[in-house]
């Protein structure tokens, strides 16, 4: 296949996606267009946890997989161009639609490679809402036989093509907690006579942020975020309850452990000092993501091999974001990396209603896609041999 003709392809694609976005769990349309390309390229497919797993199969060798994410967020799509999102409030600001359209094309260009093995195509649901898609396809049987895993994500802040990735911790783990807050309503004019719950929250919030400087190590990475605080009826009534929603990030399981604890310690203290009460639900997510040294290593080496050694940045820290691409490096070996798909320095942020790419990274990811498992088969069948 052209480089053009490539190009058209996955562009074309890429924007069918973008137009017709769905949330977590709900990518029906989706699925079901990402099903009809697949057979279109011969290949078997079946469900699996929500998504979606091809095979292709040549020979006997290794087994080697490639994971594309399917969900949107949240947003109302703010672009003026003529792919935007035709669902009100939701949007592909995150580049998933680019990561399906590079697997699709990676699909296509290994249908016409000589490899000896197997390369499975999982398309996942649901990578934005905890739990997320990778425990459900993992559950049901889309990593049996895998050798390998790899993944990408687009990058609008490294310089268009290249990669950062890290071998060991590369993302952190990420819970979600909610607090409320329970005080007695009453009139502003008589503070005396309620419990106010707006400034015991707000204590709250600043004795929390004392977790990450003075209860943890300043060694040990933890972040501690409060993205949502809501209470309150009417200028002049004290509010009775409060309700707090946040984050937090850590790498250490056993920090990760503790912090729990220490914010049933914090939230105890502040509240019984003002006569009100508190309820913490506090809810795991994804495991930090930890890249294993030799996938990492072919990664980088594949990539060098085709674009030089400046094509290749190694992170010298791990990113406190996270990824449920972390469950399957924890039942095989794998690689996710990400790859930098704006022009002209640094683009719009993910998550962001105006997020955008330049879709002549589509067939650059495709091609990375391809080469990584052609290079990871090859390598089993010389070992093999060995």
């Amino acid at each position: 296949m052209t480089e053009d003709g490539l190009f058209k392809d996955l562009q074309e694609i890429r924007r069918d996606l973008h137009s017709r976005p769905e949330l977590g769990f709900q990518e029906v349309k989706t699925r079901a267009y990402i099903e009809e390309k697949l057979r279109g390229l011969q290949l078997e497919v079946r469900e699996a946890g929500g998504g979606l797993v091809a095979s292709l199969k040549k020979g006997r060798g290794k087994t080697v997989a490639l994971r594309a994410d399917m969900d949107a967020l949240p947003l109302q799509d703010e672009k003026d161009v003529p792919y935007a999102s035709k669902n009100p409030g939701v949007c592909h600001a995150c580049g998933h639609d680019g990561h399906m359209a590079m697997v699709l094309g990676a699909a296509n260009l290994l249908r016409e490679a000589d490899f000896a093995g197997e390369v499975r195509f999982l398309f996942q649901p649901a990578e934005e809402l905890p739990p997320g898609g990778a425990q459900a396809m993992r559950k049901a049987g889309a990593l049996g036989g895998v050798d390998a895993i790899f993944g990408l994500h687009l990058d609008p802040f490294i310089p268009f093509g290249s990669i950062t990735l890290r071998e060991g911790p590369m993302m952190a783990a990420a819970d979600r907690f909610e607090i409320h807050i329970k005080g007695k309503t009453g009139h502003g004019a008589i503070p005396h006579r309620a419990v106010d719950a707006v400034v015991a929250a707000s204590e709250a919030v600043g004795a929390l942020q004392a977790l990450v400087s003075r209860f943890t190590s300043p060694l040990e990475p933890l972040v501690l975020t409060i993205g949502k605080i809501q209470g309150g009826t009417a200028f002049n009534i004290i509010a009775g309850e409060v309700e707090m929603i946040g984050s937090v990030r850590t790498f250490n399981p056993g920090l990760r452990d503790e912090v729990p604890a220490l914010m049933e310690r914090v939230l105890k203290g502040v509240t019984a000092a003002h006569g009100a009460a508190y309820t913490l639900q506090y809810t795991r997510g994804y495991p930090p993501l930890i890249n294993h040294p030799e996938e990492a290593r072919l990664v980088r080496d594949t990539v060098e091999t085709r674009w030089g050694a400046g094509a290749v940045q190694i992170l010298e820290k791990p990113l406190m974001g996270s990824e449920d691409f972390a469950y399957y490096l924890e039942e095989i070996p794998g690689c996710f990396f990400f790859l930098g798909s704006y022009r002209g320095g640094e683009g719009i942020s993910w998550h962001n209603p105006r997020f955008d790419f330049d879709e002549e990274v589509l067939p650059r990811g495709a091609r990375l896609l391809e080469k990584i498992a052609l290079e990871y088969l090859e390598k089993g069948r010389e070992r093999g041999r060995g």
